[in-house]
């Protein structure tokens, strides 16, 4: 059991009985209660990550013993699954146990599967997303395809059969990791009640999604300066990456509608200026440091909101820069700093960073506003990370 949070003083800082978590994070100590500060809550979500790593460990272990007799493909995917865990933001976790703790959670036995269950949800959308942009590599080492496709090197398949081996890997071992996002959940130590909500948050994190990734992927039938490229970074990524994990964990804490609702409108905002930044990376980051190549996003088209005001604002010599090299799957770095040239002249990436910086401005705004401390300053210390950050 985590610190026992029982109410909030005048200030709106959460006071309670505490644990040694808290104790062990600087909380006041020596006293039957304790003062649970931004800095305390930013330490219980930090020390809380190894343990949602553990339990993400265990279960593909667990997993991967239940069937004995489904021989070794099946026991390496699973392998593969796990190898892919760490080296990210551990956004959708840090999310759902900062909400549940700053909102008076005090259960680590049912919270932890819960915040495991968000991060395996955001592997199973990595994995699925890496198949369509048909990415092989992730944070910088090989993702699920691309392992498969290390295994068969020197293999006597023909390069088509190889391929179909390496799609079969990817879209089996995505929809492996949906399922056992349901089966964290559902094997978590939940009332009832608290156990169907997640559940329902999964599903419509999943629903959401893939609404979102068919406005993408059909996105290239469109006008690349009518995309609606918001709504996809809506549904596709701030959803389920900042939406439900929060929801998730102010709900298991007990929240009432006002502040869940709280929870959702800042999560959107959130996840807005996240996704508009992600993009710039995409196009303008350092794939050393990223991790991810800044020639694919352009290679598939995307139409992000960034390409989007290019198109828009630009003149016919721009436009036809970029109707030349976006969408071109043999794009190459030349083709790639002329695109980047045009987003630049035209102002279309000042004002899609300008756009960024206006949805963490209302995000940070909910927080100071509507929700008390120290969630209020943790949540605008994540804000301000995100929106800075170069990965």
């Amino acid at each position: 059991m985590g610190s026992r949070v029982t109410g909030a003083d005048a200030s709106g800082h959460i006071v309670g009985q505490f644990g040694n978590d808290f104790a062990s994070a600087g909380v006041l100590s020596g006293t039957m209660t304790a003062l649970l500060t931004t800095d305390a809550l930013q330490e219980f979500v930090s020390s809380r990550l190894d343990a949602v790593q553990a339990t993400l460990e265990d279960h593909v272990i667990t997993a991967t013993a239940e069937l004995p007799h489904a021989g070794s493909h099946y026991r390496d995917l699973w392998q593969t699954l796990g190898n892919q865990f760490g080296g990210g933001k551990n956004l959708r976790p840090s999310l759902t146990l900062a909400a549940y703790a700053g909102l008076g959670g005090e259960d680590d036995d049912a919270i932890l599967p819960v915040a495991a269950a968000m991060e395996m949800l955001h592997l199973a959308m990595l994995v699925h997303d890496d198949v369509l942009d048909h990415d092989e590599v992730r944070r910088g080492r090989p993702n699920v395809a691309g392992t498969r496709r290390a295994e068969l090197a020197g293999s006597r398949l023909s390069p088509t059969r190889v391929d179909d081996h390496v799609m079969a890997a990817a879209l089996l071992g995505g929809d492996l990791a949906l399922a056992s996002a349901y089966d964290l959940i559902s094997r978590a130590p939940l009332p009832a009640h608290h156990r169907l909500a997640c559940l329902d948050l999964i599903t419509r994190a999943i629903r959401t999604t893939v609404a979102g990734e068919l406005l993408d992927m059909y996105g290239d039938l469109i006008d690349p300066a009518h995309a609606s490229s918001l709504l996809v970074a809506e549904l596709k990524t701030a959803t389920y990456s900042c939406v439900v994990p929060l929801r998730a964990g102010a709900q298991l804490a007990g929240a009432d509608p006002t502040m869940v609702n709280h929870m959702e409108r800042l999560g959107a905002s959130l996840g807005l200026s996240f996704q508009l930044v992600d993009d710039d990376l995409g196009v303008f980051g350092d794939p050393a440091v990223t991790g991810k190549s800044v020639l694919s996003d352009l290679r598939a088209g995307k139409r992000t909101e960034l390409l989007r005001l290019g198109f828009h604002n630009t003149d016919e010599a721009g436009r036809e820069i970029l109707r030349a090299c976006v969408g071109n799957p043999d794009l190459d770095e030349q083709g790639a700093g002329a695109v980047r040239r045009v987003l630049v002249e035209s102002g279309a990436r000042d004002r899609a960073l300008k756009l960024a910086r206006q949805h963490a401005r209302t995000a940070r705004r909910i927080a100071s506003e509507r929700i008390s401390a120290p969630l209020s300053g943790y949540l605008i210390g994540l804000i301000d990370s995100l929106e800075e950050r170069s990965s």
